[in-house]
């Protein structure tokens, strides 16, 4: 199978701001400071599995944060209308998880993959997986029979999921990551050296104490708050569901290649 080849960095972020991955993403800005807005609250289903005790009870203080690592408009009054991601944020942030990749793949880590977002990010995580075992990383295969949020908890593809008759959801919970890693400790098995993921999946590893990289949508503040408290090693910024997930292709392609796990033509 053939994929995207390696852009350049102008390139990429063009590519970003052209399929609104980033620059002017679909998600508005009234949607992204309701989200800010119900974290600060401590509504616990925007915390992605996080503690965040009253330590971010203020939406502007949420707002600062995401307008740092995430470049929403940083203008508080603005609360309609049109909001942004910052290519050149996300383009550092997936040199940032390059390098856990390359520290993965050096050392021979386990790693676990997990999405809740399958309809745009499997293929993204799939590939990374198949890039670290082919350098010698191991891919963590997780215990079978395991069910959360009335699903069942699954790997398909290297990459762990939910899924809810026959169907793969889409989740922000912290209960499948849960259910994984409490069944690896009561296997007696060890847990991730790095966790992939996305959403709650990576929230509740963070927690957990675990090094977590995860992408991360403007309206999903928990993971950019996490950064910030250096709970989460790196949040990647992005529109997590574009109209085709093969716009994916040349992030996917950028990031395997700053990692030194680019497969060779």
């Amino acid at each position: 199978m053939s994929y995207a080849p390696v852009p350049s960095r102008k390139s990429l972020s063009e590519h970003l701001v052209r399929t609104r991955i980033a620059g002017d993403v679909a998600t508005p800005r009234e949607n992204n400071r309701s989200h800010y807005r119900k974290l600060a609250d401590g509504d616990r289903y925007f915390w992605f599995g996080l503690e965040f005790g009253d330590r971010w009870t203020d939406e502007e203080a949420v707002l600062r944060v995401m307008a740092e690592r995430c470049g929403v408009v940083a203008d508080p009054a603005h609360r309609a209308g049109q909001d942004t991601i910052d290519p050149a944020l996300t383009i550092g942030a997936l040199d940032r998880a390059a390098a856990k990749l390359r520290k993965a793949a050096d050392g021979g880590q386990r790693v676990l993959f997990a999405t809740g977002h399958p309809g745009g990010l499997l293929d993204v995580h799939r590939r990374v997986a198949a890039a670290l075992r082919a350098a010698g990383a191991t891919v963590v295969v997780i215990p079978g029979g395991l069910s959360a949020d009335d699903g069942g908890v699954f790997q398909f593809c290297d990459v762990a999921m939910l899924e809810r008759g026959a169907t793969l959801w889409h989740t922000h919970s912290p209960a499948p990551m849960a259910a994984i890693l409490d069944a690896l400790e009561a296997q007696g098995e060890p847990l991730p050296d790095l966790v992939f993921a996305d959403h709650g999946w990576a929230g509740h590893a963070a927690q957990r104490g675990l090094e977590a990289v995860g992408f991360a949508d403007c309206n999903d503040p928990a993971l950019f708050l996490a950064e910030a408290e250096d709970t989460l090693s790196v949040a990647i910024p992005l529109d997590d569901h574009v109209t085709d997930p093969r716009f994916y292709d040349p992030l996917t392609a950028y990031l395997l290649d700053a990692a030194g796990l680019a497969p060779q033509s």
